[in-house]
């Protein structure tokens, strides 16, 4: 998904460029860096193309390069709290399920969602720490 995005974000370059009337070797020339790189990141063919080229060029052509969160700060940490509950509940069922003591599945959503609660509430650090 994010190689689409890129390849993307080259093609409206290249097309900037192009409606704009500006050949690569100008776009080198005023964006510093090298005209090979330039039709390599423009033509697609250099995917992993250091930010830096990617920011000079777009300041070049006049393009603004923005960078928007996609989802809420408390989406997002809920979404690493349910992850790390489920993992830790995995823990303890993996435990449980070896003394013969297997969880019934709406322990075990009672428990994620105890530990997401705890998780939110908590520590930043025991949110994202390891």
């Amino acid at each position: 998904m994010i190689a689409k995005q890129i390849q993307s974000l080259f093609k409206m370059l290249d097309d900037r460029r192009r409606k704009l009337g500006m050949s690569y070797a100008a776009l080198a020339k005023r964006s510093g860096v090298s005209m090979t790189t330039v039709v390599r990141i423009l033509s697609g063919r250099h995917p992993q193309a250091s930010f830096e080229n990617v920011w000079a060029i777009a300041e070049v052509l006049d393009v603004a390069v923005l960078f928007q969160p996609n989802t809420s700060d408390e989406e997002v940490r809920e979404r690493q709290a349910r992850r790390k509950a489920q993992q830790l509940v995995g823990m303890v069922q993996g435990t449980s399920g070896l003394e013969g003591q297997a969880l019934e599945e709406e322990v075990i959503g009672q428990m994620t969602r105890q530990t997401v609660h705890e998780l939110l509430a908590g520590s930043p650090r025991r949110l994202w720490g390891d």
